[in-house]
């Protein structure tokens, strides 16, 4: 009794539970189409924007051929007055050639026909103008020979004469410097013996020895003029006087003497060597009583 109770229940709960899986199922069908609609319309819509999109594209590519007919009439245009002008100007062309050949031909029979005695005054005018060039070099040659001769000669003749001059102011010097030696004083030792002619024999025959340095050695009267006041220099030193030689000597700041610097390329870079002695350096019985005064040759 009871099993054939449940059977009836069974197919009415089978029933149930069918209808409501339908009905779900029906439900997402529903939502289904529903997305599919929305999908649809907005493809719709995009479609409808391409389609305008196209017509604009459309309507500009019409523009763009009407405007490309419009170059290719005005590039046929211009083609045509190009050849035109070429045209012209090749005839033109041809004339100012034909002129210019008939001028170039003038001008080369002219030409040929004068050359000639073109070439001959051409080498005639450099001719002349090469025998003056020659002359007139000549003279300025003689003419500067001559000018330098005379300097040489005239040079020649005061150191000459300088020299005279010289040799009997150095007769003098001596005389006066024997006669001062002769000379009987009585001098106390604590009195200071009296220099000065010493001093300017010294001066004057140092300048006479530098001026020397400078002359010709075949000048007549430099030997003895040498030898003599070097001589006189030498003397001294029998006085107790002594004359240092100071030419040629390697020069610093600490000697005690008055330097002039003059800057000279042969002198050995970085070296200071004493040029020429204004004044001598005197020493009378190892003291000094003259400082020297020198020029000083440099090299930087």
């Amino acid at each position: 009794m009871k099993k054939k109770l449940l059977i009836p229940v069974f197919f009415c709960a089978t029933a149930v539970f069918a209808q409501n899986q339908d009905s779900l199922l029906l439900q997402k069908q529903q939502q289904e189409i529903t997305v599919l609609k929305q999908r649809l319309n907005n493809q719709q819509k995009e479609i409808v924007q391409q389609q305008s999109y196209l017509d604009s594209l459309s309507a500009k590519s019409d523009v763009q051929e009407k405007r490309s007919d419009s170059l290719n009439l005005l590039i046929n245009t211009n083609t045509l007055n190009i050849q035109t002008l070429a045209d012209d100007l090749g005839t033109k062309i041809q004339q100012t050639e034909t002129t210019a050949k008939d001028s170039i031909s003038q001008l080369d029979k002219n030409v040929s026909q004068n050359r000639l005695y073109w070439i001959i005054a051409t080498l005639s005018t450099l001719l002349l103008g090469g025998i003056v060039f020659w002359l007139l070099g000549k003279r300025i040659t003689n003419s500067k020979t001559d000018v330098e001769s005379q300097i040489k000669n005239t040079k020649k003749s005061l150191e000459e004469k300088s020299i005279e001059l010289d040799s009997k102011l150095v007769e003098v010097l001596e005389t006066q410097l024997k006669l001062k030696q002769e000379e009987k004083q009585v001098v106390k030792e604590s009195e200071e013996k009296d220099h000065p002619l010493v001093l300017k024999v010294a001066d004057e025959v140092t300048r006479i020895l530098m001026n020397l340095e400078v002359m010709d050695k075949e000048i007549r009267g430099y030997k003895h003029l040498k030898k003599y006041s070097e001589s006189i220099l030498d003397n001294l030193k029998a006085y107790g006087y002594e004359i240092p030689v100071l030419i040629g000597q390697p020069y610093s700041s600490g000697l005690n003497m008055v330097a002039t610097l003059e800057f000279d390329e042969n002198v050995e870079q970085g070296k200071q060597i004493i040029k020429r002695i204004i004044k001598p350096q005197v020493n009378y019985n190892n003291k000094m009583i003259q400082a020297a005064k020198v020029i000083v040759a440099f090299n930087e």
